[in-house]
């Protein structure tokens, strides 16, 4: 995976999926967190961002989605366990297939991480509202269903400059 520490902060390249279905968004969190995210993970050496989109909702939920489009490119600097991070995300809009579970049960949804269980499930535009949803930017384009082509750029509070 494409993460390492350099200078004063930790270094990712992360790609994460964008479903929606009848207006809902699917978010994701591990078990003991109470924020939610969207579902993705870290970019391999040599991997293209929409092939890890689809390596890590097959690994992480036993699911077949298709990245359609590139919708957010995201800096992304952030605090966590103690450590500043730099992010380098890149989102895309995706299908699931005719036959997955993401269009066929209601959810939630429960996958693993290596030993980490991960809960999924579908919000509604009026539910993102109330729940914790990092990075933060990202409940206005999801409630508001944004998916246009943009570039962001985002400062937990708190997070060292250099």
């Amino acid at each position: 995976m494409i993460s390492f520490p350099i200078g004063t902060h930790r270094f990712h390249l992360r790609a994460a999926a964008v479903l929606v279905r009848d207006d809902a968004v699917l978010l994701h969190r591990a078990e003991g967190y109470t924020f939610w995210g969207l579902p993705g993970g870290r970019v391999e050496p040599g991997e293209a961002a929409a092939d890890a989109v689809t390596r890590e909702m097959k690994e992480e939920l036993a699911v077949e989605v298709t990245p359609t489009q590139l919708t957010w490119v995201v800096e992304n600097f952030f605090q966590h366990e103690g450590e500043a991070h730099h992010e380098v995300g890149l989102y895309f809009l995706a299908e699931p297939s005719e036959d997955s579970l993401l269009l066929n049960e209601p959810g939630p949804y429960v996958g693993l991480e290596k030993h980490c269980r991960l809960e999924f499930a579908w919000f509604s535009p009026d539910e993102l509202a109330s729940i914790d949803i990092r990075p933060s930017f990202l409940k206005q384009l999801l409630q508001d269903q944004d998916f246009s082509l943009r570039h962001v750029v985002h400062r937990h509070e708190g997070t060292p400059t250099s």
